[in-house]
């Protein structure tokens, strides 16, 4: 940065040049600027050159509409505000918008000789001279409003260039920034009408605190719109612009003289004739006070209470999407300046219930200090509908110190403004079977398990395996049931199973189906084929995943397949009216249907079965349960559901900075103490409390037809061994059930039916808890 200019010393000579310029320059309305400094005007050719610029002032756009304006967020109904954004809080208005009153109000305070000069007020010009320079009185500019509305343009862009030179030139205390206004508002008079030059300075001055335009301010001071101010809330905004800072209504002890800052600019239009005598006797009799019906205004995400996570992962959506501007420094330009409406995807309803939901499920100053993480999406379309966490939103430094805050969105991913993933358990497991399908299976193999796996077994082109083996179990340490189907595995949730399937398919099989579907790591964005977890632990969610992402992945299921990318912005206007771009969901057939309609099936029975792992997703009116928990170990606990075609929505349980410091385990969260939390314990019932109070609200018609298993995929299927070789010796199971035995050709001497999905099956661990079925 360059040094400052220094401020030229007056002399008497350099007045008079002046004076004479502001003269010559107001009388003649603009004549060519070299007939003021001839050689021979007081020989001061030289020091005129000195201290004024050329005439012709480049890339300067008086242009109102180009003026910046705040950004609106709304929620999906478009018209309830989430927030705003702006770096001049601003909203332009035309002339005709603007109250007849308050056009009169702010010329008879600052110009009341507007409509009839030329650019310059001649008078006042000499008026300030004679009053500063030779009475030796207070300072006065004499500026007339033309000249206020270029000093205002001049210093905007100067702080849009961020040119610190220019922009104290566009405020130094100096003669020569006179002249130069001086100049550049004769030329405005000519290119500009008298009404444009007024709407101009009326949608640029400041009117308050960080208040610009008079659309703003009406606003903000009276809850009115500039068309509907009257004369007293006229004379108020008028009077503040004179000093913004000293003059603001809604500073108690600015009340006074902003009163009777007021009451000078009524007698000013009283004098002009604007008002009438008894208008003016009734105004000046109202208390400011009494006039004043504030309208708050949040700025950004901070202030928005509940709906300060889903602001926050709007912003940084617009931040990420190159549809806002090449660069992120444009994107947040646009926002803080272009004047946008942006509709959201935010469901009012869905929001607010998640989000005391999460609080009544853990307290935000819960002793334990765990976190609830949880995320709803729209099936079919990928809009995101709200977001659940029991902390309260907090950007400010405070929150540092203050473990019932943050700022920090646990349910999305890292560059959206969340956390680095958590591990999910047992949700996984719809994938796996999805992945069954797709290569042919039928849900009703009869596959033999055990608890150690070659690593070799899985092994595909993006992994290798290894000398090493898996060892697996199911929860609590249980051992496996042999053989045991697809089916039941996902609906007993039996890691055992999980595994076979995965030996059998392959792990890149397993991997293109959870890309398909949506997967992506939360901390890196990478498909699960480009990150560090693609091992066979994966079959059983040793994963890294935002709650939004599975989230989405549920969304899949609950829309006969169709796969989209979560948006949270669903249109955006500029302030010209013109939709900008957005971010597409890109939503496509990504699953058959067929599949999905068993996996329905699949995760309905998980919920009714006495041994099925879903129990604490059964709704209380009637209505057809889906979902899955999962239990990463004493990491986290979570679940997922949906209602078909209406939202799908997951929960995540645990302590997202310190998961291995402070384990899910042997302690008491919301006053209720458990040696061992599961899915089936707080992350399912968190997302069941939920459906059932979304669903009142918005009055959800009950729909049961969907889930119906196709009969492609629910055949009596085959035994497969371990990684698909013949089907081995018999076996007994280690929780005590015996199995019958089988051949080495892989046929059955005596195998119960009762494997089959019409049937229930009595080989059970635990009825009603996840505890002694859910993964590790």
């Amino acid at each position: 940065m360059g040094p400052m200019p220094k401020k030229k010393s007056l002399t008497l000579q350099r007045v008079l040049v002046l004076l004479l310029a502001y003269i010559m320059l107001a009388v003649c309305g603009g004549v060519a600027a070299s007939v003021l400094f001839v050689p021979g005007v007081v020989g001061a050719n030289k020091a005129a050159k000195a201290v004024i610029p050329s005439l012709k002032v480049e890339n300067v756009d008086f242009d109102v509409t180009s003026l910046p304006q705040k950004s609106t967020m709304y929620a999906r109904d478009g018209s309830t505000v989430i927030a705003t954004f702006y770096n001049q809080n601003r909203i332009v208005v035309p002339l005709k918008k603007i109250s007849k009153t308050m056009q009169q109000a702010v010329v008879a305070r600052e110009d009341r000789r507007f409509w009839t000069h030329a650019g310059v007020d001649v008078q006042g010009v000499m008026r300030a001279f004679v009053q500063t320079y030779l009475v030796k009185g207070s300072q006065q500019g004499g500026s007339s409003l033309t000249q206020q509305y270029v000093k205002n343009v001049l210093l905007m862009q100067a702080i849009e260039d961020d040119d610190s030179i220019a922009q104290y030139h566009a405020t130094e205390d100096t003669i020569a920034r006179k002249i130069r206004e001086m100049l550049i508002s004769v030329q405005m008079e000519k290119k500009y009408s008298k009404a444009e030059i007024l709407q101009g300075y009326l949608n640029i001055a400041q009117f308050g605190n960080n208040l610009y335009g008079v659309e703003t301010a009406a606003q903000r001071y009276f809850s009115v719109s500039a068309a509907d101010l009257n004369v007293v809330q006229s004379a108020t905004i008028a009077a503040i612009t004179k000093n913004p800072s000293l003059y603001d209504p809604l500073v108690e002890e600015n009340q006074k003289e902003s009163e009777n800052q007021r009451n000078i600019v009524l007698k000013l239009m009283l004098q002009e004739g604007y008002i009438t005598q008894d208008q003016y006797t009734e105004a000046v009799n109202t208390p400011l006070k009494d006039t004043l019906k504030v309208q708050d205004v949040n700025v950004g995400c901070q202030d928005t209470g509940d709906y300060a996570y889903f602001c926050d992962f709007v912003v940084h959506r617009i931040q990420n999407s190159e549809e806002f501007g090449k660069t992120r420094a444009e994107r947040n330009k646009l926002l803080q300046e272009g004047g946008l409406k942006i509709v959201t995807t935010l469901d009012v309803e869905a929001n607010s219930t998640m989000m005391e939901t999460a609080r009544n499920t853990i307290p935000p100053d819960d002793p334990s200090g765990m976190e609830i993480a949880m995320a709803a999406v729209k099936p079919g379309t990928g809009e995101v509908l709200g977001f659940g966490l029991n902390r309260h939103y907090d950007a400010t430094p405070a929150a540092a110190n203050d473990p019932t805050k943050t700022s920090q969105n646990y349910a999305v991913d890292l560059v959206d403004g969340g956390g680095s993933g958590w591990t999910i358990g047992s949700t996984w497991k719809p994938i796996n079977l999805i992945a069954w399908m797709e290569a042919g299976h039928s849900i009703n193999d009869n596959l033999q398990t055990t608890t150690t796996y070659p690593t070799t077994d899985f092994a595909c082109d993006n992994y290798k395996g290894g000398a090493d083996s898996w060892n697996v179990s199911n929860a609590m340490g249980a051992g496996t049931v042999n053989p045991e189907s697809p089916f039941l595995g996902l609906v007993r949730s039996h890691n055992t199973t999980q595994a076979s399937m995965g030996a059998i398919l392959k792990l890149c099989k397993v991997a293109d189906t959870a890309t398909e579907l949506g997967y992506h790591d939360a901390a890196t964005g990478e498909t699960i084929d480009k990150t560090p977890v693609y091992t066979p632990s994966m079959m059983i969610g040793s994963v890294n995943v935002s709650p939004l992402t599975m989230a989405s992945i549920f969304a899949v299921y609950a829309s006969n397949g169709v796969q989209c990318n979560p948006i949270a912005i669903s249109k955006v206007t500029d302030k010209d009216g013109n939709d900008l771009k957005v971010p597409s969901a890109n939503c496509h057939q990504a699953v058959d249907k067929d599949i999905i309609q068993t996996l329905a099936y699949t995760l309905n029975q998980g919920t009714v079965r006495p041994d099925g792992a879903g129990w604490s997703f059964r709704l209380a009116d009637g209505r057809k349960p889906f979902g899955k928990t999962g239990t990463s170990e004493d990491l986290a606990v979570s679940g997922g559901s949906f209602i078909p075609n209406q939202i799908a929505a997951f929960a995540v349980v645990g302590d997202a900075q310190n998961p291995y410091t402070n384990r899910i385990s042997n302690i008491a969260i919301n006053g209720r103490y458990n040696s061992y939390w599961d899915g089936s314990t707080i992350a399912g019932p968190a997302v069941t409390n939920f459906f059932n109070s979304y669903i009142s609200k918005k009055k959800i018609p009950i729909d049961n037809d969907y889930g119906q298993p196709v009969s492609k995929y629910t055949t009596t299927g085959k035994y497969l061994g371990i990684g698909g070789r013949t089907f081995s010796a018999p076996q007994t199971t280690t929780n005590g059930n015996s199995q019958s035995q089988t051949t080495t050709n892989g046929q059955s001497q005596s195998q119960s039916q009762s494997q089959n999905t019409g049937q229930n099956n009595t080989q059970t661990q635990g009825t009603n808890s996840e505890r002694s079925n859910d993964g590790q």
